[in-house]
Order: C-alpha cells, then structure tokens, then sequence
C-alpha cells in the first residue's frame, strides 16, 4: 500500500498528463445599433492551445455560424522547459470586433477552445462559453397629436380632450410620461397593453371610458346653463348686424324710446358716408368654473413594427378648461437606455385669434374667379401656432354662398365668376377649436369689367344691327310680291 508520499507524486503525475481548461466571456451591456462591439473569451489551462472558434447561433438555435478560427498549428511556438517540469499556468484572450452592429446582429455567441492535454498530441480536451448580445434602439421619431382634430369649440359644456404621444422605431420599449409647463403631471393609470400592428380600436375604447368616468365630476364642476354663464364674453356684431341693431332700438322699451326721442337731437348722428374696414375680429371665449385641479388619465400600449422595433403610444385625457388650459404648455418626454437625454416634443394649446385673411385678385371685377384664403393667425404671447387644429366654416352675412349653401367648410373658400349683385357683400370666416372661437369678417368689392361692358355693347349693337336687316328684307320682299301694293 502507498505511503502518503507516494499518493502525491501519483496526484502530481496525474495533473500533468490531464491537464485543465476553463473558458469565460467577458459580460458586456446591451449595444447600441450603429456601435462597434469587441466580443473577449477568456481561457485559462496549463496544457497546449490547439484552436479557437468563434460560432453565432442562428435559426433560432438550431444552426450555428462560424465567424472565427485560430489554429495554432500554423502558429506554433515550442518551448525549451523539460518534459518533467510543471509549467506555469497561461492565460489567453480572444477577440472579436462587430462593427457598426445592426439589428440581424443581436443573439448568442459562443467561443469554444481546444487544447491538447499534458503530454499528448492526441487527445483534446475542449471547453467552451457564451454571451448573449443584445443591441438596443434609441427612437427614430416622437410626435404629439390630438385626437378627434379638427373639433368644433363647445361653448356652454366641457368636454374631454386627448393628447396622444407616439413614439416609433425604438428597441426596447421607451419609458414615456407627459408633463404640463415642465411640471411632472400627477396622472391616474389605467391597463397597459400591447398589440400587433392594425389594432387601433382601444383608442377609442379609452376615450369612451374616461368619458364616463368623468361625467359625474363634470355635471357638478361645469355651468351648463346660459342664463348662469355671465362671465362669457359677448360675441361682437358684424357691421350689418350692428346696422339692424341700431334700427331695432327702442322698439321694445316705451321708456327708451320715450329718452331717445327726448335725446335724439343730441345722439343722432351727422349724415355721413360709411365707413366699413376690411377686417373685422370678433373672439369668443368663455370661462369655465372648476373647484380643483383635473384629473389626468393616462394610457400606455405599445405594438411591435415589421423591423423588430416597437412604436408606443400614450394617450393623457383630461376634462378640457378653455380659461385655464389656453397656452398652457404639454410636452412628452421620452426615457430610453441608448439615449443620453431625454427627448421630447412639445406642444401650446393655443385657441385661434383672427385669422389672417388674404383674397385674390386684388381688384375684384366682375366675371373674376375670386379665392378667400386663411393664410394665419394672430397669435398670443407664448403659442407658436394654434394647436390643436382649427376649422375653419366661411358664411355671407344677410343671405347665401354664391353657390345657394348657407355655409362652406375649410380654409378657403372660391366664387367662381363673380357677379356684380356681389359688390359690397360681408363674408364671415369662423375659426373653432376645442379651446375657443373667433371670428373675421371681411368685405368684398366688385369692380365694373371693361371688357365684359365693351362685350356687352358690341352684342347689343351687333342684334341691333341684325333685327334692321331683317325688317329691311322682310319690308322688300313684301314689296316684290305681286298684288301687294
């Protein structure tokens, strides 16, 4: 039986004809796309390299790759230490560079190494490691919109409004929250979900049940009556319409009339021509009443994109005050590991204030196609642009379009041939979104059309010319006919 002595040189002997091999890879985080990536396998053994070989799995992990091979065959290098000397331990890296990983990149690598055990050239002891490479996606693009846009303004009850933040190609999903003048806004969750591309119903889903939600609340926070909403500011007159108001006066109350017949050398006004500007503006903005602070209801949903990315979509519905929500400034701010800051977009809840009116030609004349255009607004201190969209509903005051509707819906608004009965003629362009209304009234003047006039007389003396040859040769022939005296 072997003494203690002897049971380690049988260990020790045993350890150089086996030999060891372990083999690691470095960790690494998640890559963005565009990046060059350096994959690191670690090996450590006491034995003699034979090959490495770097393999990408691919198919879902039914097939492998190969990207790399080293053999150190061709590379040999022989070492001049004695057969019964017990070598060091080596350790020994490989390497591989991805550049400009994409998308079709991310996946499991993995690197395996070969060595041939202590004292043989045979037999090959074989160990292997792998990572997983994930590659990320900032998003490609964020935009705000409103939902149901353009809306008419609702001037005696409050209605819901929803701003939809989309964020589209990012990978993973991008964390997204909404906040209003750079204020984090305090928001009520509702369910989360994720659906494939198409799927555009639960938009409207939450609409309807935030809608219900909130109609209690609102019943009891909105005055909903005409006669209780003394804080609207009246809507200004159309210069026609202030016409027929004046004549109106003092129909109605014996006692003004009884003061204006008394007073009326005094107020009436010297006989002079009237005085009619071609713009007039006229704003409709009521205020609402609100006992607290609106409760904001917020949805997240995310759907997957044919290129692997995801586009997410958040939705913050609250209960709309006109007074309070005017210029008020909301933004979405996105949240995402390959971004080095935030992004955002932003938007200025803006009602429209007296569209900018252009009409061409210039000089009107009659028989001309004229187009009315909205070319802008007048904007307030802080907003950029009205937002959300308006409409735009164009009405002649006192009477129809030239086409016989009552009114014509969109930016601009064409009278094809114009005739001279519209000479004088006031046109009222409203303009509506949910935070308010505004009208711009302008004049249209039509101007004689030489040519058409010279048409016009050249005609008549032309049937005029025609009608006395015609009675000429009528008389003539009476005259040639035999018997006729």
């Amino acid at each position: 039986m072997p003494g203690p002595l002897c049971l380690c040189f049988l260990l020790s002997g045993l350890r150089l004809t086996a030999g060891y091999l372990t083999v690691s890879i470095e960790p690494r985080p998640p890559v963005i796309i565009g990046d060059t990536v350096t994959l690191k396998c670690n090996f450590r053994t006491d034995g003699n390299l034979q090959e490495i070989m770097w393999f990408r799995v691919i198919e879902g992990g039914s097939a492998k790759q190969k990207i790399f091979t080293y053999d150190a065959m061709s590379n040999a290098s022989y070492s001049n230490m004695e057969e019964n000397h017990r070598p060091e331990d080596l350790i020994y890296q490989s390497t591989v560079r991805l550049p400009e990983v994409q998308m079709q990149d991310e996946g499991l690598y993995e690197c395996h190494v070969g060595i041939y055990e202590r004292g043989s050239t045979h037999k090959v002891l074989l160990a292997s490691s792998s990572i997983t490479l994930i590659v990320i996606v900032p998003p490609k693009s964020i935009s705000v919109m409103a939902t149901n846009s353009p809306a008419p303004f609702s001037r005696y009850k409050a209605q819901n409004f929803t701003l939809v933040c989309v964020v589209t190609g990012a990978k993973p999903a991008p964390v997204v929250h909404f906040k209003r003048d750079g204020e984090l806004i305090d928001v009520v969750p509702t369910e989360q979900s994720s659906s494939s591309v198409g799927e555009q119903s639960r938009a409207a889903d939450l609409e309807t049940s935030v809608s219900r939600s909130q109609e209690k609340l609102w019943n009891a926070l909105v005055l909903t009556s005409r006669d209780l909403d003394d804080t609207k500011v009246k809507k200004s007159l159309s210069p026609l319409e202030q016409e027929a108001k004046l004549g109106r006066l003092g129909q109605g109350d014996p006692g003004h009339s009884r003061q204006g017949s008394e007073e009326g050398p005094e107020l009436k006004p010297e006989p002079t021509a009237e005085v009619i500007p071609e713009t007039v503006v006229s704003r409709e903005f009521p205020r609402w009443v609100q006992s607290s602070d609106p409760l904001y209801y917020f949805q997240h949903r995310q759907q997957a994109a044919s290129d692997g990315t995801l586009e997410v979509i958040a939705m913050l519905t609250w209960s709309l005050n006109p007074q309070l929500d005017n210029e008020a400034l909301f933004s979405c701010e996105v949240n995402h590991p390959a971004l080095s800051m935030p992004m955002q977009a932003e938007v200025t809840l803006a009602a429209p204030r007296g569209p900018k009116l252009s009409t061409s030609p210039s000089r009107v004349k009659v028989g001309d196609t004229v187009s009315m255009v909205v070319q802008g607004f007048q904007l307030g201190p802080s907003a950029t642009e009205v937002f959300p969209e308006p409409m735009f509903t164009w009405t002649r005051v006192g009477g129809h379009l030239l086409d016989g509707r009552e009114e014509h819906s969109g930016r601009e608004l064409v009278l094809e041939r114009v005739p001279a009965e519209l000479n004088g003629s006031m046109f009222r362009c409203t303009a509506q979104n949910p935070l308010g209304s505004t009208d711009t009234h302008t004049r249209l003047i039509v101007f004689d059309n030489p040519r058409l006039k010279k048409g016009k007389e050249h005609y008549i003396a032309v049937n005029a010319g025609v009608r006395h040859c015609f009675l000429t040769l009528t008389v003539t022939v009476l005259l040639l006919l035999p018997g006729f005296t």
